[in-house]
């Protein structure tokens, strides 16, 4: 009984001390994030550059193969968090082989392109959910990805929409530390498989929310 009690203590002491410093946090990087801001991007360049995104990206349903996951929604994403996610698969913070290759082989610039043209019109977040109506597990979810499943700065993911396996694999990578990212990774190991669970079902239910990028975007054209 005292060991159940113990280990709920730890997780709540680990959530308390994230919550307080994600309050000190988030204002920080998004003071940091603005005096760095990265290129412009261009959205018709970033479609020609980016067409092999959508072999993975623009099917709808389509998943990894091992471990099985659906692969993430990226339209109405902030893009420019997907330009943190590809230069964190470009130096390998983020350890996925493929993406790694696909991001190697871009500058800044066009990292920025492929991320407007993936992102398309960010989603608009709707109404938002009472604290007292996020599952306790979530809450400390929202100081960063909003309550509405949309994040609160254009550096934090809008998880709303996103695939629930895909969340669920997100925050089981987070905790082992395969996404070096020490906020997530304290917030991932406070969480139990069944906490994740709950988390991953609350923000992929969200709507308005993440699609698929549609393939009708792209047509091949020999014309420059």
């Amino acid at each position: 009984m005292s060991e159940l009690w113990l280990r709920s203590y730890t997780r709540s002491g680990v959530r308390v001390a994230t919550a307080v410093l994600l309050a000190v946090t988030c204002g920080s990087l998004s003071v940091r994030a603005s005096a760095q801001s990265p290129p412009v991007g261009n959205a018709k360049l970033g479609r020609v550059i980016g067409y092999t995104c959508l072999g993975c990206h623009g099917i709808k349903g389509y998943r990894n193969a091992y471990p099985d996951y659906a692969v993430p929604r990226l339209r109405g994403q902030h893009a420019l968090y997907l330009v943190h996610a590809l230069k964190e698969y470009r130096s390998g913070s983020r350890a996925y082989p493929t993406m790694h290759m696909q991001a190697l082989s871009l500058s800044d610039q066009q990292i920025a392109d492929v991320a407007a043209y993936l992102s398309g019109k960010p989603v608009a977040g709707a109404k938002p959910v009472a604290l007292s109506k996020v599952p306790k597990a979530a809450q400390v979810c929202t100081s960063c990805h909003g309550s509405d499943g949309v994040g609160v700065s254009p550096m934090y993911p809008t998880l709303a929409g996103q695939h629930e396996s895909y969340l669920i694999r997100a925050l089981h990578e987070y905790q082992t530390g395969y996404r070096r990212n020490p906020i997530m990774h304290a917030i991932g190991i406070s969480l139990t498989p069944a906490e994740i669970q709950v988390v991953a079902a609350y923000f992929s239910h969200l709507k308005p929310g993440l699609h698929t990028v549609p393939r009708a975007d792209f047509r091949w054209s020999a014309k420059r």
